[in-house]
Parts: structure tokens; sequence; C-alpha cells
């Protein structure tokens, strides 16, 4: 299903779709114009099966960690769990100058952050699209997606939660009935030094499953950050 809130995905849009692998990850992404991600830049990242997009090197983990990490691995978690993409769902990606594309991601980024015009020039998607998890007995999916996007000058990572319905694998004692309990899912931003981390509100906890009501830009469902220079807004 596709809400307003998820920018166009799937292969119609010209993504690519991550094999169908329990811990798999897309290939080493070339990035077409480098991303700064708390004041390094980089242009290899990975979109990883298990709610993960990472600089320089993949995340197989399937068990959230809590930030900051000290192994010096730079990563987003728009949600870090347990995926199992062979019992359900698909992976997708595409790099994108689409102007219809970039003039959504202008107007939205410029509502929230007023007093620094943007003009998208270039957009990562990623988008997990009714992703089953671990150790399944069940028909749960989740549907959400992340966007790194920038104007060359400064750099903005949204994150869309349209659809969450479980929090948790079985191999991170989850329930494989319900998909919850255990360790659950983590949402946020690990710098890759040890002292620079954001977790957005509930994560790892079982509110995590409500992250599809909680914003810190006053869109349900949505969480927009700067990302070239950290700043957390609103909350």
């Amino acid at each position: 299903p596709t809400g307003s809130l998820l920018y166009p995905y799937g292969p119609h849009q010209g993504d690519k779709t991550n094999p169908k692998l329990d811990d798999g990850t897309s290939e080493a992404i070339t990035l077409s114009i480098p991303f700064t991600f708390y004041g390094k830049t980089y242009q290899t990242v990975f979109v990883n099966n298990n709610g993960v997009i990472s600089f320089d090197k993949p995340v197989r983990q399937y068990t959230p960690d809590p930030f900051p990490l000290v192994d010096g691995h730079p990563f987003v978690t728009p949600f870090w769990a347990d995926v199992d993409n062979v019992l359900g769902g698909d992976i997708f990606y595409r790099q994108t100058t689409d102007p219809a594309l970039l003039e959504d991601i202008s107007q939205h980024i410029t509502q929230y952050f007023p007093k620094s015009p943007f003009t998208a020039t270039w957009a990562l998607v990623a988008t997990w699209d009714h992703v089953a998890y671990y150790g399944s007995t069940s028909e749960k999916g989740n549907t959400f997606q992340a966007v790194l996007t920038t104007d060359s000058k400064m750099f903005y990572i949204i994150l869309n939660y349209w659809d969450i319905q479980w929090t948790t694998g079985a191999a991170s004692d989850g329930d494989a009935e319900t998909g919850l309990g255990g360790t659950p899912a983590h949402a946020g931003f690990n710098s890759g030094d040890d002292t620079n981390f954001y977790n957005i509100p509930g994560s790892q906890t079982d509110a995590i499953i409500n992250i599809t009501t909680t914003s810190n830009i006053k869109v349900p469902g949505r969480w927009v950050f700067r990302v070239d220079d950290f700043q957390v807004t609103g909350v």
C-alpha cells in the first residue's frame, strides 16, 4: 500500500531489488553525489535487509545494539531488526534525479526547515515493502522508507514509517507468532565515532511499534534530520 507519506518506489520507478537472503544486503552502491554524514563524506553505501543503511561496509547483524556503537561503523537505522525477505516482502532502492520527486522532497524539507531553503539535486530512496521477520509464523509485514538527499551543501535524511506490525525477530527473543517482545527494533543514527549518535524515542522498547504515530516535524510517521553536521529538530 502506498500512501502520501511514502515517496514512489518499486520496479516501475527503476528501483533495484535486494536478493532474497536472510541478513542479506544490496551490492555496494557508488553514490553519484558523495554524501556527508556527521562531518565525514562517503561515496559508498549499502542498503542492508535488516533495516540499516551503512556507509562503506555492509551490516549483517540482526539484533540491534544500543548506540553509540564503538566499532567505528557509521550508519542510519530506519528500523534495525531481523528482517527476513525470504519469508516475505521486498527491499528496493534507487538513486534518482527525477525532477518531480526532487521537487516534492525540496518542498517538504523547506517546509520543515524554513530558515534553510533547500533545492534537492539528488536522492537515494530505500524502501522496505511489507518485510517479514525472521522465524515468523504470521503474515505480518513492515513498510518503511529512508531517503538520503542533498543540494550539495546540506545533507538530510527522511525516515518514513507507513505500516509497522512487528518489532522483533525470533532469533532476537521475539515471539514467532506476534513478532513482539525480546530485543525490539532500533531507529536512529550512529556516527561511527564513540560519542555522536541519536536514538529515536522508543528505540529498543516495545513502544517502537508506535513509530508510525511519532515525528519530530509534526507529520506522524515521518522523522527528518539534517545529518552533515547532525542536528536534532523538534521532539
